[in-house]
Order: C-alpha cells, then sequence, then structure tokens
C-alpha cells in the first residue's frame, strides 16, 4: 500500500510531511508534491503533517481523487526527490481552501 498526495496540495506544496519521510519518497514539480509508490513505506508519519489535508492511503482515498493514485506514480518518474522542507510558495494560503484545482497542476 501506498499513500498519495492528492488534488488540495495544488499549488500549496506545503512540505511538511518531506521533513518526516524516512525513505524520501517525495517529489517536487512546479507547483504539486507527489509520492513514489515504489519507494513509500506506508509508515503513515506525512499524512499528519499536511496542513490541507492532502494525502490520503490509497484505501481511503475521496471520491473523485482517485486519478492522483495512477498521476503520483506517473508524475515521481519525472520529477525530482525532495527531501528536505522548503518554504511554502508565498500565496499557498490563498490557495488552500480552494477545490477543483487539477486544472492548475503544472507538470
Amino acid at each position: 500500500m501506498t499513500f498519495v498526495v492528492t488534488e488540495s496540495c495544488i499549488k500549496c506544496k506545503y512540505t511538511d510531511c518531506v521533513e518526516v519521510c524516512p525513505v524520501d519518497c517525495f517529489h517536487e514539480g512546479p507547483n504539486f508534491l507527489v509520492i513514489d509508490p515504489e519507494e513509500c513505506i506506508d509508515c503513515t508519519l506525512c499524512e499528519p503533517e499536511c496542513p490541507v489535508e492532502a494525502i490520503y492511503s490509497e484505501d481511503e482515498l475521496p471520491d473523485g481523487q482517485e486519478k492522483f493514485l495512477e498521476l503520483n506514480a506517473e508524475l515521481s518518474r519525472e520529477w525530482p526527490v525532495l527531501a528536505e522542507q522548503k518554504d511554502a510558495p508565498a500565496d499557498a494560503a490563498d490557495w488552500d481552501k480552494v477545490q477543483e484545482k487539477l486544472q492548475y497542476l503544472e507538470r
């Protein structure tokens, strides 16, 4: 089983989750983070750290977020590993309550 970063992360990209990951399974894109399902050890440490509740177990994905399981796998092969916490984008707080953000995902 793996954990999955979902739509809530788009344009927020808080990295609190990255700091606690023991296996460096997070990958960073321009405005989104993903989890590499091949690296994730299902430790559950990242899920409670996300301030926008964007991380879920693959077995508990909310309705409408299932596509993010495949998206995390795909983009983790393309994007570089992020192993240390970084500052969130300056406008992250403006985006953390916005829904239906898939259209803003930058690859």
